[in-house]
Formats: structure tokens, sequence, C-alpha cells
């Protein structure tokens, strides 16, 4: 595969280079060809947002000619690198096992594992767990002055409140997991987040101290919202990669709903959109925000992206039924009831028999009282599963139920709850 001589002046436009070692090197050598690294932690059981940015990077880094190896920290990932506040909990190690294959499976289908730059999955347990004490201080410890481990932001943020070593110790690791890919593999080249950029750099330091080798590292900027919190999280917590902790419809509403102001960022960062088609898009977008064509840009492709092209759709036409512009019946089970849970539903029991739609609305939040409910349909602004409700007293039946167990209820056009009947 021939090597593309453009990839760095990308990465910076997109905005992907925070840090970097020397570019000019950096620079020749991508013009080169590099294997490279980029490691995740299994300290969960799925990736999220924050981690996609390495996956992707990887992906665009291989398009380009370059050779991955993506490592999954069986090690590491016992430990846990250390936060700004607090003592990670340390999980056991058969939880550790089994979140490094789910992690494995989820960064596979980003990667190419044939060809001529053909990626590998590397585990640091593999060169860690048969290592000793004694020749993990000789070999490794040896070359990491104290002086500079404490003067480590993450490090000195902690010592107020306290670090346990085994924390303290984890940049080691990681520089060891740098070393042993360099000197087994050939690998010269380490990416990862800007908040990882002191364990990158102890890398190439580890490597020129230890093996008087020369090697690189970017990091890639921390994503923020307007007001600079962290970007990556819903109303549930972190956006997660698996579907089963974060469903594909929430996925699509969380890109489907990001800010005007970093729209174009996002696609740059994400998308594998060229750079006129973001730049037409950007334009389009200043010109009509109310339109959303960013935004929409963004969900599809990375509903699609990490999710398939069949979720992106039912996503889709869950947004479009539930707000009255859609059949409900073309969605299925799972779409629906991970799309009435995102917007808000109740339970109620079967065995209760099924209540009046005044109630209904009562009980899903939609009315205060039965007589606000009873306005709302007089009004003409009660609907369920999409169709208006005329008779106050209404009842309701078995075959009201969509998806199996379900009752969609709205209230003029944009309130709406989900009713499961359990």
């Amino acid at each position: 595969m021939s090597i593309d001589p453009t990839l760095l002046d990308d990465l910076e436009w997109r905005g992907l280079i925070a840090h970097s070692t020397d570019r000019e090197a950096l620079a020749e050598a991508l013009t080169e060809g590099v294997k490279f690294y980029v490691g995740f932690d299994p300290t969960a059981p799925s990736l999220h947002m924050g981690h996609l940015v390495q996956v992707l990077t990887a992906k665009r880094l291989q398009l380009a000619g370059h050779t991955p190896y993506a490592l999954v920290g069986g090690a590491t990932g016992m430990i846990g690198d250390p936060r700004d506040s607090g003592e990670r909990t340390l999980n056991s190690l058969d939880t550790v096992k089994e979140w490094v294959q789910r992690v494995r499976g989820q960064i596979e289908p980003f990667l190419s594992f044939e060809g001529e730059n053909a990626a590998s999955m590397v585990n640091n347990y593999d060169w860690t767990a048969g290592l000793s004490t004694i020749d993990f201080l000789r070999d490794i410890g040896k070359h990491f002055p104290v002086n500079r481990m404490l003067a480590r932001d993450v490090v000195a943020r902690r010592l107020e409140e306290g670090i346990s070593y085994t924390e303290f110790s984890y940049v080691l690791l990681q520089s060891m997991d740098f070393l042993s890919l360099y000197r087994d593999h050939g690998v010269t080249l380490q990416f990862g987040g800007s908040d990882q950029w002191g364990n990158l750099t102890a890398g190439v330091e580890l490597i020129r101290r230890s093996a008087g080798g020369k090697a690189h590292a970017f990091a890639t900027p921390l994503l923020t919202k307007s007001d600079g919190t962290k970007y990556g999280k819903t109303e549930g917590g972190a956006l997660w990669l698996d579907p089963s902790m974060l469903s594909p419809y929430a996925f699509h509403q969380f890109w489907l709903n990001v800010e005007d102001e970093k729209v174009g960022e996002l696609l740059r960062v994400f998308t594998f959109f060229t750079r006129e088609e973001i730049e037409r898009l950007e334009a389009e977008h200043a010109e009509k925000p109310f339109l959303r064509l960013g935004q929409k840009a963004l969900a599809d492709h990375m509903t699609t992206l990490v999710h398939g092209e069949a979720e992106t759709e039912q996503a889709k036409a869950a947004a479009a039924a539930l707000f009255g512009g859609g059949d409900l019946a073309e969605l299925s089970g799972t779409t629906l009831a991970a799309a009435l849970r995102e917007a808000g539903s109740v339970s109620i029991p079967a065995s209760d028999g099924l209540p009046s739609v005044v109630d209904l609305f009562v009980t899903s939040g939609l009315a205060a009282s039965r007589n606000e409910a009873r306005r709302a349909i007089n009004e003409g602004g009660a609907y369920l599963n999409n169709a208006r409700v005329e008779d106050p007293e209404a009842a309701v039946t078995q075959a009201d139920l969509v998806a199996g167990n379900w009752l969609v209820l709205r209230r003029g056009k944009k309130r709406f709850a989900g009713v499961e009947v359990v």
C-alpha cells in the first residue's frame, strides 16, 4: 500500500494533533511508513466516545498506509491510569479478562487485519504477567527519575489528597509497552488522548534511554462543549459504543443534538468526509442552522459507522414516528423500547388491566390531573399511538399495544411518553 504524504496535514486540519514530539521528524516518519500503536485499558465493559477518537485516528493512519497495533491492556487495566481525584476501583483478573475480549471486539471492525499493512491486536498482559519485580525495577524503573514523575500534572494534583504507589507507577507499565512493541515489532509511534501526554513522552524517553532508539508520539485533544465541560456524556452517563449500554437510538440522538458551535469540530474529528464535504456542510449549516444539516449528517454517519446502516434507519424512523411523522408499527420492539425509555417512560402491571386514556396521561406525567388530561383531549392535543384521541372516556384495549407491550402517548407536537405494560 502506498503512503499518503498528506496525512499529517490532514490530521492537523482536523484538529487531531494537540501535542507532538518533533514535528519534522514525525512528518518524515509518516511519509516513509511506520508501525504505530494505540492502547485501550479495559476499565469498563465498553469503549466510549473518547476512545472512539483514538480508534478512528488509528483507522486514518492505516488507510494512509501505516501499520496499526491495537493494544488492549490486560495488565494496565488491572491498575488504571491515575485520575484527577480519587483512586480507581481495582477489578478482578476475571473481570478484566472478560472486558479485554469485549473491547477487542469493539475495535476489530474498524481496522483491517489483512493485506500489506494488516493490523495486529496485542495484550500487554502477555509480556507483563511473567516479569519479576526485580527485573521490572532493574530494567524499567531505573530509567525513571522520581522528580520527573512527581512533576507530572496528574500526580502533582493528587499529592495533597494522596496517590498510591500502584497508580503512581502506571507510567512505567505504559512506557514498557512502547519499549516491548519497539523491540519485538519495530513500532516507533504511539498516540493517545492529551491526558496521556506524560505517558506518551515517557515511553519515547524510555526507548531512547534503554534501547538507544528513536520514537515518536502525538496526542489528540480533549473534546469539550462550548462551556468547557467534557464532551461524551448523555443524561444517562457516558456515550458508550456497546448497544446494550447505550441504544443506537440514543447514540443517534446525541449526535443530532450537538451544539451548533461544535458541529464543525466534530465533523472533522469523527467523520471520514473529505475536507470539501465538511466545508460545504459547514457553509450550509452557517447559512441555515435551523435545518441542522451538519448535525443530521454527523448523526447518520456516526451511527452507521458504529452500529450499521440498518440501526441508523431504525433510529431515524423511531424519531419520526414518535413525533407523529412515521408508522410506529414499522419499528422493531427493541428500537421503540429504547427510544421511549430515552424519552421517558413508565411501567404498569398487566394484571391490573389497561386504564383509560385519561388515567394514562396522568400516570405518564403528560397531565398533572384527570381534569387536565380531559382538557387536552377536548382541545385536540392528545394522541395515542399517533392517533388523536377524540373521546375523554375512551378505553384502551390489547389491540392498542405496539411492539408487543407498549403504548405511545403524545401531547401536542413535542411532548410524548411511553407506557410499558409488564
